[in-house]
């Protein structure tokens, strides 16, 4: 069982001070939460791509590949990556060169984007939206598969027997498909054969199992081999001594940027009664001090089969040392429970 980070790399304002932390300095601030991932022991962190003031990461591979020059055993992934909006040339390049910087521990997460920013930005019709990512990723695969690609599509210049380089150290480079609970794109994922990660961010997570009962069954349709596959989830939380501080301080941030949201997208106000809610044995929110955080994701391991557990921390800016000890506590003492109980299961089946 792999445990993790993800971060959107938020640049909120802090609700206490008014203030809004630099884009230059949360992405600092970043990086030295990677660095201490690696060094208490966590598997992966992953950063997503977002085009909005309130995020200050655009371009996760060179947050990565600043971290990937400080860590040793971390495995580096976007979380996700817009490919719709992107060219998979590039974004294959830049995987690429923090794969050779880390040394094989760069993954690619693609997905289609639940924000939309980037497609004027970069000159993309939203109505083609579906069409996009169907047609970049396989390009995308194509040049995972082989240095020389020839390909022709719709919405990108077609490429007639071109190398891509660099390659990198994993052959191929790992991509996974991201997803928010879409029975399309489950499927997509099972087909080809690609690790799959869910956004479970609300609702019940056994609301998810069915869904990865689909991804399996579409692989196994396909010939590939179901054993081999992984499944991540992508959930909020919080870790902290004790439960009652880690509702407190999480609380308040999320609350702000899921009423922003809400806003945006005519979603109810979110209350500390559908936090405290969410905070269940049975809810989305990973909220509380490591015996129940631990917990939470063992039962998520049993009721829906996640392979990958990724903690996605802060939502809204929080104070960076409150950060770093979330990390530090879901390395030490998180992980170690997850894993002691995880193994158990794997030694009694075998």
């Amino acid at each position: 069982m792999e445990i993790g980070i993800s971060t959107f790399v938020e640049t909120t304002p802090d609700l206490k001070t008014g203030e809004t932390i630099s884009h230059a300095q949360r992405i600092r601030d970043v990086v030295e939460e990677i660095v201490l991932a690696d060094q208490v022991g966590l598997d992966v962190f992953g950063v997503g791509e977002h085009h909005r003031e309130d995020f200050a990461a655009s371009s996760p591979a060179v947050i990565l590949a600043a971290a990937a020059s400080k860590t040793n055993r971390i495995r580096l992934t976007s979380a996700v990556t817009v490919l719709s909006s992107d060219d998979p040339v590039r974004v294959y390049q830049d995987f690429a060169t923090v794969d050779a910087i880390s040394n094989g521990r760069a993954e690619i997460m693609a997905g289609r984007g639940s924000f939309i920013e980037s497609f004027p930005l970069f000159g993309y019709n939203l109505q083609d939206y579906d069409e996009l990512f169907e047609e970049k990723l396989e390009l995308l695969l194509k040049i995972c598969q082989s240095e020389k690609v020839t390909w022709q599509g719709k919405h990108r210049p077609a490429i007639n027997h071109l190398g891509v380089y660099p390659r990198p150290v994993q052959n191929p480079l790992p991509v996974w498909i991201g997803s928010g609970g879409n029975a399309e794109s489950v499927v997509r994922a099972g087909v080809l054969g690609l690790p799959l990660v869910l956004a479970i961010i609300g609702g019940s997570p056994r609301q998810f199992a069915p869904l990865v009962q689909l991804y399996k069954r579409s692989a196994a349709q396909a010939g590939h081999d179901v054993s081999k596959l992984t499944v991540a989830s992508h959930s909020h939380g919080f870790v902290a001594e004790r439960s009652e501080i880690a509702a407190d301080k999480f609380f308040p941030p999320t609350q702000y940027v899921m009423n922003v949201l809400g806003r945006e997208r005519g979603w109810g106000h979110y209350s500390r009664a559908s936090f405290d809610s969410a905070r269940s044995l049975e809810g989305a929110l990973y909220v509380g001090d490591p015996e129940t955080v631990a917990q939470k994701i063992i039962h998520l391991r049993k009721n829906v089969g996640v392979t990958r557990f990724m903690l996605h921390c802060p939502v809204g800016s929080m104070p960076h040392e409150d950060v770093m000890r979330a990390i530090e506590l879901l390395g030490t003492e998180v992980a170690p429970r997850v894993r002691e109980e995880v193994s158990k299961w794997e030694t009694t089946d075998k």
